[in-house]
């Protein structure tokens, strides 16, 4: 947990979380808060598993998870590539392109070859850079001159970055145990944006589970969740995000594979109302910790 990326704050209460319930459960547990010595740290502990609640990057890139394979200590979350293209949003896109899972339109702008980014996407559009999380560097764009400084706050965090058009719907959580989805969540922040102070800020956001939708329409978007399970070569319990537009279209974001883990984080919510309590939910993420994602 910890670690060195702008998510630090985030994934300390995670791991926080999880060792607690852990130990509640009567298991032997121990924090690693990950630096530049966290080999070390890993070989100094001589652990069985490792339980991955590191967000950002080094935790939900492939990184560690490569660390780990190479040390042979089994870990929860999805593998090494599964970590790295569902972390990295223009891979994503591509993937989700190809396979024919519905996501917004887009165009990739490059901060080291200007000549390059030239919007086609029109207004209101959303700036994101393409391996951040926590809506950290995103911006929703609806006046042009405020594209420029929309462009510039993104690459401070990316050199690769996503401008998509703005869907207007319903932001809705699908948590995934395998390949098996949650209960929908709802989403509806105070301001109608989804950024950093309403994710972490208690009262900024509703949040409603199960969502008060059709089920024609939740089944549509539990065959999305499952295909993008299945496109980023998901493993273990992680979570899909989508806006559904008015005319019940889910449109894939991502799907964060080291999801939050407090007992108010979404994936608690959605697992709670499918009758799994949280201490229960971070065994079923323990249980499921292999080093068989190659086959």
């Amino acid at each position: 947990m910890g670690g060195l990326s702008s998510e630090r704050e985030i994934s300390l209460s995670t791991g926080n979380e999880v060792l607690k319930a852990l130990k509640r459960k009567g298991l032997d547990g121990t924090a690693i808060d990950v630096d530049k010595h966290v080999a070390q740290k890993l070989a100094d502990e001589k652990i069985d598993v490792a339980f991955i609640a590191l967000h950002g990057a080094y935790g939900e890139d492939g990184a560690i998870q490569g660390m780990l394979e190479c040390a042979g200590i089994p870990y929860t979350g999805s593998g090494v590539l599964g970590s790295a293209v569902a972390y990295d949003k223009v891979i994503s896109k591509r993937i989700f392109k190809d396979r024919n899972i519905p996501t917004a339109e887009y165009q990739v702008f490059y901060k080291n070859e200007p000549a390059k980014n030239k919007r086609t996407i029109g207004l209101p559009c959303v700036v994101k850079p393409s391996n951040q999380g926590s809506s950290i560097g995103v911006s929703i764009v609806r006046e042009e001159e405020d594209f420029a400084e929309a462009l510039e706050l993104a690459f401070q965090y990316s050199s690769e970055v996503i401008v998509e058009d703005f869907i207007d719907g319903k932001l809705i959580a699908i948590g995934m145990d395998q390949d098996v989805p949650m209960p929908i969540v709802h989403i509806k922040p105070e301001s109608g944006f989804y950024d950093y102070e309403a994710k972490y800020t208690a009262g900024k956001t509703e949040y409603i589970c199960p969502a008060d939708i059709e089920e024609e329409i939740q089944q549509r978007c539990r065959q999305a969740a499952v295909m993008t399970f299945q496109a980023l070569k998901g493993r273990g319990l992680p979570r899909v995000d989508a806006i559904l537009d008015k005319d019940g279209t889910p449109y894939i974001l991502e799907m964060n594979t080291v999801p939050g883990l407090t007992p108010t984080s979404l994936l608690p919510m959605a697992a709670k109302m499918a009758g799994m309590a949280f201490d229960d939910l971070i065994i079923r993420i323990l249980q499921l910790a292999s080093t068989d994602y190659r086959k």
